[in-house]
């Protein structure tokens, strides 16, 4: 099949058809030579020089003005390759517009819109034009997908913000929290493992080793009164809680006249409280 087109003396033998073949004989040979021709397909040597030479015959071929033009010279015997600088007006004059691999992505779809376009059905349109249309189209497409890529890296910074001050927060919190000195509970985690009390009211509170050494003296007073007053504090809140629970199941017992939720109200008891009393009399005694 190489050697077939090798041995053409024009551009109608290349394609397999007669000088009154139309535009659908023209497009339907094309298709048929150039997927079999095409260099991504076949690897036979001559392939790509077979490729080339259909491509150039159709481009000349089915453009109305150049096979005119191409019929009117004769049965000269067209190249496939390029000429010389020095070459006839013949070979200029009938050399394709468009690569061959240009125009079998323009004929086959590619990235090429191919419904835009009227090439193989309008004789006034030249490849040269669709070529850099296509190359236009194909730019600025390209643009299209930088702007929308720049755009969206930019909106996403922006969305997730929010989230890296959050946490750049949060790490700053981490390192700059001190614990606190004491607990009113046993908290191995802050290190609070050593139990005191305090000289006034007798508060137990824990501790950290390292406290006996930070706390003498006048400063040990004042965390002292402060440990007092957060217990006071404590015990008010937990009072509060244990009287409103209370209260809660006598309503309940009067509204149901249920003994058995009267009988609960009235041993329900109240530590808090009581712990609470004790140290107002130990503050009316001090």
């Amino acid at each position: 099949m190489f050697y077939r087109i090798k041995r053409c003396k024009n551009y109608y033998e290349i394609l397999g058809l007669s000088r009154n073949a139309d535009e659908e004989d023209l497009k339907r040979s094309y298709r048929k030579l150039a997927l079999k021709f095409h260099p991504d397909k076949n690897c036979a040597p001559g392939a790509t020089d077979a490729f080339k030479a259909i491509g150039n015959a159709y481009a000349i071929l089915s453009n109305p003005e150049k096979r005119k033009q191409y019929d009117e010279y004769g049965e000269q015997p067209p190249t496939v390759h390029r000429p010389y600088a020095g070459g006839s007006n013949y070979y200029r004059e009938f050399e394709a517009d468009v690569t061959p691999e240009d125009l079998f992505n323009i004929f086959f779809g590619g990235r090429f819109p191919t419904g835009n376009i009227h090439a193989y059905t309008n004789g006034t349109t030249t490849y040269t034009h669709i070529y850099r249309r296509r190359r236009y189209m194909n730019d600025h497409v390209e643009e299209e997908e930088q702007e929308a890529r720049s755009p969206g890296t930019y909106s996403v910074f922006l969305q997730l913000l929010p989230i890296f001050v959050l946490v750049l927060v949060s790490l700053v919190a981490q390192l700059t929290v001190i614990n606190p000195p004491y607990s009113l509970y046993y908290k191995p985690s802050l290190g609070h493992i050593l139990s005191r009390e305090t000289e006034r009211f007798k508060v137990e509170y824990f501790v950290d080793k390292r406290f006996e050494k930070d706390y003498q003296g006048i400063a040990l007073q004042n965390m002292e009164n402060k440990i007092e007053k957060d217990y006071i504090d404590h015990l008010q809140n937990s009072c509060r809680k244990e009287k409103q629970q209370k209260a809660d199941l006598q309503n309940l017992a009067t509204l149901y006249r249920d003994e058995r939720l009267k009988q609960k109200a009235e041993s329900l008891k109240t530590e808090n409280c009581e712990k609470l009393s004790r140290l107002v009399e130990l503050q009316r005694g001090g």
